[in-house]
């Protein structure tokens, strides 16, 4: 069972022809379909950032994928708000939503003038947001007191099943510490290696559900083409944490690609113009015990891609929808509320 899925680059591309992009995708052939969730992109080369709630409602609509994003509740959204929303793609929308919660980045959540604290204390403050996150898609009322506020909040358009909070995670001691809340694991590629170690840890941790990973890959007629559109949209997402955590400003992830060469970028992007080349990496990935991969072409123009991959890529690979995303964790009930 292999699900290939689509990754919707909001950093890159507008989201209207996103929106054309992921329709187009499942004509192709990919079963699946994932979004990112930025205010700004990674460079002023990218020069796009949709919002990502507004844009999940319009595919999941135009499309019959299941869909998956990466938030970070806690600063720009408050945990509720969140929660709310899960809710209500996961009801309208049965069994084709997961959201993956993570600690954030500074580049998105320093608008609201807050200060940007230790990673330690963001990865205390998920904690809550998970917990109150999870206590409100069950149906309950919830206050709570900590890093984040809550008052009285609840959800009164509740799903028929509770929908998968997913674990994101780059290293091992992160997917470990993911391992007694997420229904599922979700990560981007890195060495084959570094990868091993990241599933392991959450694994033998106790971590559940689908292990996910996003996979940066660029693909163009010939080789030096493909580099070429790598080098210029990704350079500036070579720099992995604390660097890709803490740094503000699109200004500044400009001034540090600034002397990135193609050859640092192609070690971070699987680049080749032979669609046999990228179905033999993404089958290697699979043989290592991913569940689904996400594939993210990281140049701006998506239609050739989508074309090529469908025709030539993933009948290699045979792909299968993935099961519906719900949880085996208990059902909302009726909660009393004390007013």
């Amino acid at each position: 069972m292999t699900v290939i899925g689509f990754h919707c680059s909001h950093e890159q591309v507008a989201p209207g022809r996103l929106l054309r992009d992921v329709q187009h995708a499942e004509r192709a052939g990919f079963t699946a379909a994932m979004s990112s969730d930025h205010l700004s992109p990674w460079s002023a080369r990218q020069g796009e950032s949709g919002f990502a709630w507004a844009f999940l409602g319009a595919a999941l609509a135009t499309t019959g994928l299941p869909f998956g994003v990466v938030n970070a509740p806690g600063q720009r959204y408050h945990p509720a708000v969140i929660a709310q929303g899960i809710a209500t793609l996961s009801s309208m929308f049965p069994g084709r939503f997961w959201a993956a919660l993570g600690s954030g980045e500074a580049s998105n959540e320093r608008v609201t003038g807050a200060e940007w604290p230790r990673k330690e204390v963001r990865d205390q403050r998920l904690r809550e947001c998970v917990d109150v996150i999870r206590r409100m898609l069950t149906g309950e009322e919830v206050s709570h007191e900590g890093l984040v506020t809550v008052n009285r909040a609840r959800i009164w358009s509740l799903p028929d099943t509770v929908p998968p909070l997913i674990g994101p995670a780059v290293t091992p001691e992160t997917a470990a510490r993911h391992a007694d809340w997420a229904d599922g694991l979700v990560t981007v590629n890195q060495p084959l290696d570094t990868l091993r170690r990241v599933l392991d840890a959450y694994r033998d941790a106790g971590g559940r559900g689908a292990a996910r990973l996003q996979l940066h890959l660029s693909w163009a007629a010939t080789d030096d083409d493909a580099l070429a559109i790598a080098h210029d949209q990704w350079r500036s997402n070579v720099h992995g944490p604390p660097v890709s955590w803490d740094t503000e400003t699109v200004e500044a992830f400009d001034t540090m690609a600034a002397t990135v060469g193609p050859e640092q970028v192609a070690e971070v992007v699987r680049v080749s113009s032979d669609p046999g080349q990228h179905a033999a990496w993404i089958q290697e990935y699979v043989d290592q015990g991913w569940d689904e991969v996400y594939l993210h072409h990281v140049g701006k123009e998506q239609e050739a891609f989508i074309d090529t991959f469908g025709e030539r890529v993933l009948p290699q690979l045979d792909p299968t929808s993935p099961p519906p995303a719900v949880t085996d964790r208990p059902m909302h009930v009726a909660v009393e509320v004390n007013r």
